[in-house]
C-alpha cells in the first residue's frame, strides 16, 4: 500500500483516449506549464489517499472500461505510488494505459514508471503555449505520442497524425462543472468572455495569465 496524491478520479472519459475509459488525475505540479488549463491540480501534498482506496473505485468500472488516461498534475513526480496501483489492477484491466506528462522525452522514457511496462503509451513533454496545436491528443505539437507496447501500438497508431478532436467531456459534482479533453488554444478565454457578455461570473482552472484582459 502506497499514498497517491489525488485530484480526480472519473468514469467514463472518452476524450482523453480510445474509448469509454477510466481517467486518474493526480494532485501536485512543479513544472507549471504557462497556460496550462489545469491550475487547480499543482498545488502539492493534497487529496492524499492510499492507493488501495483507489484500486477499490477503478475496480468497480474495470468491466466496463476500455483503458485508463492519467493525467495531472504530475503522473511522474508519484510513479512509485502509480507503480503500486497499476500492479494491482493492471491484471485485470482489459484496454490501455495512456500516461500524460510534462517531464521532457528523454527523462520520461527513463523513468522506472515507464520503463516498468505497465504503461501501452505516453505523451510527454511541457504543454508550450504559443505552439500550433494540430494532432489528436496533445495540447501542443512539441508533445509526441509514443506507443510502447504492442497494445499501444495496436490503440494509437492510428492516432499519430491524427488532426484533433474538439470533443470534450463535460461533468458537474458538487466542486462546480468540470472539463476532460483537450481544449483548442484560447477556447476557455472564449467561454469566459461569452458567459461574462451574458452578465454570468466564470473562475476557471485555467492559468490565468492565457485568459485575455477583464478590464
Amino acid at each position: 500500500m502506497a499514498t497517491l496524491h489525488l485530484s480526480r478520479l472519473h468514469f467514463p472519459v472518452t476524450a482523453l483516449g480510445p474509448g469509454r475509459r477510466i481517467g486518474l488525475w493526480v494532485q501536485g505540479c512543479y513544472i507549471r506549464c504557462p497556460g496550462c488549463i489545469s491550475v487547480d491540480t499543482w498545488a502539492p501534498n493534497k487529496g492524499a489517499v492510499t492507493t488501495a482506496i483507489v484500486s477499490k473505485a477503478i475496480l468497480a468500472w474495470l468491466g466496463r472500461a476500455d483503458g485508463l488516461t492519467i493525467s495531472g498534475g504530475e503522473p511522474l513526480d508519484q510513479g512509485d505510488a502509480l507503480e503500486n496501483l497499476l500492479n494491482d489492477i493492471r491484471p485485470r484491466l482489459a484496454g490501455d494505459v495512456l500516461l500524460y506528462t510534462g517531464y521532457p522525452e528523454s527523462a520520461a522514457l527513463d523513468h522506472p514508471l515507464i520503463r516498468s511496462g505497465l504503461i501501452d503509451a505516453v505523451i510527454p513533454e511541457p504543454y508550450e503555449l504559443a505552439a500550433p496545436q494540430t494532432t489528436a491528443l496533445r495540447g501542443s505539437d512539441n508533445q509526441p505520442l509514443i506507443a510502447l507496447t504492442r497494445l499501444g501500438r495496436e490503440r494509437y497508431e492510428h492516432l499519430l497524425d491524427a488532426p484533433p478532436d474538439r470533443t470534450l467531456d463535460v461533468m458537474i459534482d458538487k466542486t462546480g462543472v468540470w472539463f476532460a479533453g483537450i481544449p483548442g488554444p484560447g477556447d476557455f478565454a472564449l467561454l469566459e468572455t461569452a458567459l461574462r457578455a451574458k452578465g454570468h461570473r466564470l473562475a476557471t482552472s485555467a492559468d490565468a495569465r492565457a485568459l485575455p484582459d477583464k478590464d
